[in-house]
């Protein structure tokens, strides 16, 4: 029976976004047990869950929404779902304390500067949101300023006393969005302080991380989950790998010193840059990446007679699509190592590919995401036969 308690956040009914902030952490860790078992089991024995030693303060990436309340004051924190209304945020059980320091001083310098925020519904005003993404490892601390306009008058002065606040930051991003719409972040960017990016080490390989970089957000649990994905792998050194959605490379590359090589495809070619980049950081021969749809690259080795051993796919939560299932049957690897987010829909992309020949040798769930419903999964299937 779920044990109720009183959840450590006084935001908790307004935010919504720590669904499971009524269960202590090991009584979380048995209901996502329980899910898992219930859509996977049916493909096999469902591994333990790997939870965190603390599960607090694991978000190394914060967005911040800007505006004003009723009475006209600066807010900045997340919205309501389901609303433009802002719930405002000072602290949160789980982001980057650090990261909400930063914030929480932004909101109170844009007083003193006279910088108005955004108003979406007379279009007026200048900050939408903050962004602050920061290294596990490095340290180093990247702040984003979203805005509706290019045009920062006191540019300077803010900079430097944001500086003065936290000598901490290392790198200051203008970033522009003057679209209508949920999109965070816009496509233009003004590099104020610092590279415009930042750099940290994952699973000993260094990575450089830009403002709009997927990378994960639980840099411990990421350890955790690539671990699995390579132990999954069992590669011994003479493998041709291909990693579909590679984004900017972290599977391919952790899994790279243990292949012959690595050829990774992703449809947005900002991360191509990013992976490309991140190989040469880490002064790698054997990774390749283009930029194209996963499925249909492994259509064009088919044509030519040519098959990866092991493919490893991380598809967004909505799962694989049927083109690139279709796809990597034909192709027909000999093991496949399917990251999920969505036991839901990796439960519907497993019925495909054990029907199309694999089966199903280990489920390793994760727990990348403490106190909401969110799940990683790993899964290992090898070709029958």
């Amino acid at each position: 029976m779920e044990q109720i308690y009183t959840p450590p956040c006084p935001l908790y009914k307004k935010c919504g976004g720590c669904q499971l902030q009524t269960l202590p952490y090991p009584e979380q860790l048995r209901r996502k047990q329980g899910r898992e078992i219930a859509l996977l089991g049916k493909f096999g024995h469902v591994e333990t869950i790997l939870g965190m030693d603390d599960p607090t303060h694991y978000r190394n990436k914060v967005c911040a929404a800007f505006g004003l309340d009723q009475k006209k004051h600066i807010v900045s924190g997340v919205y309501q779902p389901g609303s433009h209304r802002i719930v405002p945020v000072d602290d949160c059980l789980i982001e980057d304390e650090t990261a909400d320091r930063i914030i929480v001083d932004i909101r109170r310098m844009l007083r003193d500067f006279k910088i108005q925020v955004f108003d979406e519904r007379s279009g007026r005003g200048f900050l939408r949101h903050v962004l602050v993404r920061r290294g596990f490892q490095s340290g180093e601390l990247m702040v984003v300023l979203v805005a509706a306009s290019p045009i920062f008058p006191t540019q300077k002065p803010f900079v430097k006393k944001l500086l003065e606040t936290h000598p901490e930051i290392t790198t200051v991003v203008l970033n522009i969005n003057d679209r209508f719409g949920p999109v965070v972040l816009g496509e233009r960017e003004k590099v104020l302080y610092g590279p415009g990016t930042i750099e940290d080490t994952l699973c000993s390989h260094r990575f450089r991380i830009s403002p709009s970089s997927f990378y994960q957000i639980n840099p411990v649990q990421t350890e955790v989950l690539y671990g699995k994905a390579v132990e999954f792998a069992a590669l011994t050194g003479t493998e041709t790998v291909l990693d579909a959605y590679c984004g900017i490379g972290t599977i391919g590359i952790t899994a790279s010193d243990k292949a012959r090589q690595v050829i990774g495809v992703e449809l947005n070619r900002d991360a191509v840059r990013d992976a490309i980049a991140n190989a040469r950081l880490n002064g790698l021969k054997n990774c390749w990446f283009t930029a194209g749809d996963a499925g249909e690259y492994m259509l064009g080795c088919v044509r030519e007679g040519i098959r990866p051993d092991v493919v490893f796919m991380d598809p967004p939560r909505a799962g694989s699509d049927e083109k690139f299932l279709r796809a990597l049957l034909k192709t027909a690897p000999s093991r496949v190592v399917y990251v999920s987010c969505d036991p839901e829909t990796l439960a519907r992309d497993l019925a495909v590919l054990t029907q199309g020949g694999y089966k199903v040798q280990r489920i390793q769930p994760v727990d990348m995401f403490p106190f909401t419903e969110h799940v990683e999964t790993v899964v290992s299937l090898a070709r029958s036969g």
